[in-house]
């Protein structure tokens, strides 16, 4: 019964999109109010629809009805509660099912919302959001089945999710996140798609498509962030990128989508990157549905790559209709792109941001080669090719350092035409900060050039976006006003530029702590018994005590460890193995002691059975500022979200007649 209701909810999702396609876009075309309503009502059933079929899925989960295949392949009477709950987005079914329930979330959340200032494109954007959901419709529908009903005999148990999302409590969020990123990019692809078919890229379309681009972008900087912790917390290397295929494929459009925001910046601001702009959101677009691909296709060997299915080559045919749709459409729409003239400075804010958006776009391109050139070599001449590590940090490194040189020039240039002597005060009042940072780092111990000139670039950064983010109310101090008072103005009436100078100050604290923590790490490895200790840095690590620890979905080989620092305790930590009963070759649960300046990091790589313990300890400094930066940069997107307090204009002044 719960196979035949999940079926006939899908069913109905896809008979939604398949009617809201020509109704949208015939009432784009026609401009039809009543078509719009009727758009507006069916992305609600739409929404209603997956929603209800995925909660049709949790409550098959829940009651372990093993009738329902999908439950029948991940469930387990053994697994957690909340792991069960979760159990959704651990294979290829679920994970597309919870896609089609967030495409409709957003899309419903667009007809609600988007009712001002965009009628004109509403339809249109609400005709490719069904567009879109017509083909996921179509995959939950057909290849990629949840609810097909299990082949008798039915089991009484499964075998529960892949154990490695089971191993930590980050795989509750991380997924989500990056769905929301991905998913959510869909609504400003549909705008740009819309404002193209009206011909028509002004403010009117601009206002809104930021905020549109802004949320997804910060879901998936946040799905990125734990994305990274999950990695360091689970996998037992200590590090937490690894340029794996799956993790450049959620950077991908990441860089895009920032560099559109960027774009949009200008746009707004000076009227032109127009045709960038618009090219920028469409190909971010493009790069969710190829991360899609790599993901589930089984097409790359990633510890994120849970299972080989037969979609890998839908996917391919719609990113292939959509590319070739978005060419045309632009090759239609080319009069709509062209910008207003402009006689702006190369050396101004809006050419460092042209410039800022270039490298985004080497880095995506530089990215995006070592990622699929594998792919592309294995499939042309039948030989597997590796592109690792070096690769990446060889040419994306320098990008980087470029990146961060422009967050600090950038935004200390004026916009448009300015004489020499005004560029060369914006840029030589922050070096001596830059200075500052640099001997800061000699004396904490930095040797290396790319660290000390990563020191210079981030003082140099910082003391810009502080001196930027406090102009406002820097400005109304000098006016006379309190402090207190001139700060919450300037935040009540220019909240975006606020935002935008936190997301800067958390990616500067991103960048520096990358850099030192890649840089300083210290690892050291031993093979103790019962009472032996082992050092790093100031640490003695004694090993305390080794046992089993049964629980109903694995058995963990726990170690105890103790630890002295400067001869004073200051803790335990219990590493572990997990032995999980699907899989040959034991799972680690690193443990981490974490502190303001850096990392105590211990994993158990092997447990004799002579009691001997295999230990690898590993110190790492700044890591925990690398979490931090991205929750500010997070919070900072969250504040540009906030809609500026408009100043009140005077009461007009009663005429008086004379007589």
């Amino acid at each position: 019964m719960t196979s035949q209701v999940g079926q006939a909810l899908v069913l109905l999702s896809l008979l939604v999109c398949a009617v809201g396609v020509p109704v949208g876009f015939g009432a784009g075309y026609q401009r039809s109010e009543r078509g719009l309503a009727w758009s507006r009502w069916l992305a609600i059933l739409f929404a209603g629809l997956m929603t209800a079929a995925t909660v049709v899925m949790e409550w098959a989960l829940l009651r372990h009805d093993f009738s329902v295949s999908y439950v029948a392949n991940v469930g387990s009477k053994a697994t957690p509660l909340h792991i069960t709950i979760v159990s959704l987005w651990s294979s290829l079914e679920g994970s597309i099912l919870f896609w089609g329930m967030v495409l409709g979330l957003f899309t419903a959340a667009v007809a609600i919302l988007q009712r001002r200032g965009h009628e004109d494109y509403l339809a249109y954007t609400l005709g490719t959001l069904f567009a879109i959901g017509l083909f996921f419709s179509f995959l939950i529908a057909g290849p990629a089945d949840p609810f097909l009903p299990t082949p008798a005999p039915v089991p009484t148990d499964g075998a529960g999710p892949n154990p490695l999302l089971q191993n930590h409590l980050l795989m509750i969020i991380h997924p989500p996140m990056l769905y929301l990123g991905y998913v959510g990019m869909s609504v400003p692809f549909a705008m740009a798609v819309a404002a193209l078919l009206r011909g028509q890229l002004g403010p009117t379309w601009l206002r809104p498509l930021r905020n549109w681009l802004l949320v997804p972008t910060s879901f998936l900087t946040l799905g990125i962030m734990l994305g990274g912790w999950w990695s360091y917390e689970v996998l037992g290397w200590g590090g937490y990128w690894a340029w794996d295929p799956v993790e450049n494929a959620s950077f991908l459009p990441w860089l895009t989508g920032i560099a559109a925001l960027h774009s949009a910046v200008v746009q707004q601001r000076r009227g032109t990157l127009k045709a960038w702009t618009t090219i920028l959101i469409l190909v971010t677009f493009l790069l969710t549905i190829l991360g899609t691909f790599l993901t589930r296709s089984g097409v790359v060997n990633s510890v994120h790559s849970f299972t080989q299915s037969p979609i890998g080559p839908l996917f391919l045919g719609f990113l292939g209709v959509c590319s070739i749709a978005v060419v045309l459409l632009l090759a239609l729409r080319i009069d709509a792109l062209v910008s207003e003239p402009s006689e702006d400075a190369v050396v101004s804010r809006e050419g460092m941001f042209l410039l800022n958006n270039l490298l985004l776009v080497t880095l995506m391109f530089t990215v995006l080669v070592g990622t699929i050139f594998p792919i592309i070599a294995e499939a042309v001449r039948g030989v597997k090719v590796s592109v690792g590590e070096p690769y990446f940090n060889r040419m994306a490194v320098p990008i980087f350092l470029g990146l961060l040189m422009l967050m600090g020039i950038g935004p200390a240039l004026p916009w448009g035409r300015a004489d020499s002597r005004t560029v060369w005060r914006a840029v030589a009042t922050p070096l001596p900060a830059a200075v500052v940072a640099l001997g800061i780092a000699w004396v904490l111990g930095a040797r290396s050039g790319y660290l000390l000139f990563t020191a210079g670039l981030t003082g140099y950064a910082l003391w810009v976006t502080a001196a930027q983010a406090l102009l406002p109310a820097r400005s109304r101090v000098r006016k006379g006003e309190a402090l207190p008072r001139a700060v919450g103005e300037a935040l009540l009436r220019s909240p975006r530029r606020l935002g935008a100078y936190l997301v800067h100050f958390g990616l500067i604290v991103t960048f520096a702590a990358v850099a030192v923590s890649s840089t300083f790490q210290h690892s050291v490895e031993a093979t103790l018994v019962t009472g032996q200790s082992m050092s790093i840095d100031d640490y003695v690590l004694v090993l305390e005590d080794v046992r089993a620890v049964r629980k109903p979905h694995r058995v963990a080989r726990q170690a105890t460890i103790g630890i002295e620092r400067r001869g004073k305790e200051v803790g335990r930590l219990q590493p572990a193995l997990n032995h999980y009963p699907t899989m040959r070759e034991p799972i680690g649960t690193p443990a981490v002691r974490t502190s303001l300046t850096h990392d105590l990091y211990l994993t158990v790589q092997n447990v004799g059975e002579d009691g001997t313990v295999g230990l690898r300890a590993i110190v790492t400094p700044a890591v925990l500022w690398i979490w931090v930066g991205v929750l500010i940069m997070v919070g900072g997107t969250v504040v540009c979200l906030v809609e500026p307090r408009r100043r009140r204009l005077p009461a007009p002044t009663p005429e008086v007649q004379v007589a």
